[in-house]
């Protein structure tokens, strides 16, 4: 049995919009400390082009990823809405390889994702 003990839930706000976060980083690849700030993107592909991608590295081929120290590959499973209070906010639920992700905000931010949907996480400390 293998047991990881280098898994370390983060939370974590957005300086740009008003957006909050859980999120499962494994820190023995990449470490994080309170007070560390970074910059995180959602994305569909790591395809320059927007093209989607086919499951096959391709050594050589520029990608999203090469931008980015720690990435992530999962799935959306649950999306959860609520209006109670001001504005409309949205929760995403997203698991890469059972590391969970909580992310809560503006339904505006998060309306292009869909339940199911394959999601890349790209982070880079700042």
């Amino acid at each position: 049995m293998f047991v990881n003990h280098a898994v370390t839930r983060i939370e974590a706000r957005s300086q740009n919009c008003d957006m909050y976060m859980h999120l499962d980083v494994n820190t023995e690849i990449y470490p994080l400390h309170v007070g560390d700030k970074f910059t995180m993107a959602l994305a569909h592909t790591l395809n320059l082009d927007g093209t989607p991608d086919t499951g096959y590295y391709t050594p050589g081929r520029k990608s999203l990823a090469d931008k980015y120290e720690y990435v992530m590959h999962g799935k959306l499973y649950k999306i959860t809405d609520d209006a109670s209070g001001k504005g409309l906010k949205a929760e995403l639920y997203v698991s890469y390889g059972g590391l969970l992700m909580l992310l809560r905000g503006e339904a505006s931010h998060v309306s292009h994702f869909e339940l199911d949907q394959r999601i890349f996480l790209l982070m880079r400390k700042l």
